[in-house]
């Protein structure tokens, strides 16, 4: 009998079958070679010397050559990757050849083990390496001591930010630094909704405004404020956020050391009073603020807090594109005039979580493409010749994390590829689509309302994945938008 393009032996009835070499007596399995990589899988039902034989029900390598036949086609004329074909072997025994492509098993394998490799790196292999250089430099390091508190200058770039703005005003003259060595700035994008007029009723207490004629966007308008400032050390933080209040007197005292450029505060994400909450983000936020604790231990921070970060004044007067990240120039500026830039973990910033997914959609996208373009601006920092370890740090923090979604993506192309044939990577696929499914869900949840455990988590990696590549799409193609809409997070009270 002759199975159609593949292999049939006949049942006893029909002309006996051509023994191979090796085969064996009648009544036996003749094994049969089909290509390198194929693999035969031996039915339930056979004979049980039979199944010992070939193992029952685990794949095995054919080692014997079958005699040519009118109704065997060579591996090479197969038209599909993977397929199945099924054969009654003498006496009957039921067995399945898997046709497989060799290049598209390696391939797949190699897809997987590279992306779970890459992956493993960034979220263990990274942060274990930062560990085992922190511990080997470990050194106590001279608590900072300043003779005198130096004049400082507090910039504030809102754009239409009058629901926020007072109590921003209120946080800061409630700061423990002295009042006489503090100057308040507040730098308006061409705010248009009475933005300007609060801040004016503050200025009998010391409080600055500076408006922009035309919109320009965040790094504009410190570009633009530069003139106006006096002191000594810059520090800058956001509408929508609250400053710990010793945080900055522990951010200046970073400056005793003459080798700190920049002091980032420590971001703490905080929910809203009716308990409304971003979980994905608020884990995120944790994790970011351990891995900088331990860059600075090693080498210093690759990236500063938008929120609250402290500069030298000299660094900050660096003239930075409009369509460029500050607080992630900051550190790379730093580096490049041979200082370093730390965090602070005693110097709080209380940053309420974005109420609603799509607008940390909207900002995720932005300020990726932004820092995109900002280390291609700064990009001869990649050099490990010139900058060692902070090449090294920069390519693993931000390069690589802006690749993982790319790696994601080869994975589950690995994945879905070997599914066709292996069971386990077919349950793999199954979970896959599942974690996609309650993404999916927890996206088209409605505004406002709690998005229940079980979906925040998955919908937030998805969305801050998609993001990422959405934000490489946008900066191959050059969309820099400077002109910024600033995400409206629920205001916290003053901690």
């Amino acid at each position: 009998m002759r199975g159609r393009g593949g292999i049939a032996g006949g049942s006893g009835a029909a002309a006996g079958p051509e023994k191979a070499p090796g085969s064996v007596a009648d009544g036996k399995l003749v094994a049969a070679r089909i290509e390198l990589f194929s693999l035969i899988r031996l039915r339930p039902g056979g004979a049980e010397e039979q199944r010992r034989q070939y193992n029952s029900g685990r794949n095995v390598a054919v080692i014997a050559q079958w005699p040519r036949r009118p109704g065997l086609r060579r591996y090479g004329a197969q038209r599909r990757a993977v397929g199945t074909r099924r054969a009654l072997a003498p006496r009957g025994c039921e067995v399945e050849l898997t046709w497989r492509n060799p290049f598209m098993l390696l391939a797949s394998w190699i897809a997987i083990g590279s992306a779970l490799a890459f992956l493993a790196y960034i979220f263990v292999g990274y942060p274990l390496a930062l560990k085992v250089l922190a511990s080997l430099r470990r050194r106590e390091r001279p608590e900072p001591v300043l003779d005198e508190w130096p004049e400082i200058s507090i910039v504030v770039a809102a754009y239409n930010e009058a629901g926020q703005i007072r109590q921003l005003i209120e946080n800061l003259l409630e700061l423990d630094y002295p009042p006489e060595r503090r100057q308040i700035v507040v730098v308006s994008d061409a705010s248009t909704d009475g933005t300007d007029d609060i801040v004016r009723e503050y200025a009998d207490r010391g409080v600055e405004l500076v408006r922009l004629p035309e919109r320009r966007g965040k790094t504009g308008a410190e570009n633009y404020a530069r003139p106006y400032l006096r002191g000594q050390i810059i520090v800058n933080t956001d509408a929508s956020i609250r400053i710990g209040r010793d945080a900055l007197r522990r951010l200046v005292a970073q400056f005793a050391d003459p080798t700190v450029g920049v002091a980032s505060g420590r971001d703490v994400s905080v929910t809203r009073v009716d308990g409304d909450a971003n979980l994905g983000e608020s884990g995120y936020v944790g994790y970011e603020m351990w891995l900088r604790d331990l860059e600075t231990r090693v080498d210093g921070i690759v990236g500063a807090s938008g929120c609250l970060y402290a500069i030298r004044r000299d660094l900050h007067d660096y003239h930075l594109p409009e369509g460029l990240s500050r607080d992630f120039a900051a550190p790379l500026v730093a580096r490049q005039h041979g200082y370093r830039s730390v965090t602070v973990n005693d110097a709080l910033c209380f940053v309420p979580r974005a109420p609603s997914l799509r607008r940390e959609y909207t900002r995720k996208v932005r300020t990726i493409t932004r820092g995109m373009e900002t280390l291609f601006y700064k990009r001869a920092l990649l050099n490990p010749f010139r900058y060692g370890l902070f090449s090294w740090m920069l390519f693993s923090h931000k390069v690589c994390r802006w690749l993982m979604p790319w790696a994601l993506v080869v994975l589950v192309l690995g994945i879905a590829a070997l599914s066709v044939t292996e069971p386990w990577a077919r349950a793999v696929a199954l979970l896959i689509l599942l974690g996609c499914a309650l993404a999916l869900a927890g996206w088209l949840w409605p505004d406002g309302k709690r998005i229940p455990r079980p979906l925040a988590i998955p919908t937030y990696i998805a969305v801050a994945n998609i993001a990422v590549l959405r934000a490489w799409f946008k900066a191959v193609r050059g969309e820099l938008n400077p002109i910024w809409e600033p995400t409206r997070r629920v205001p916290v009270g003053s901690h």
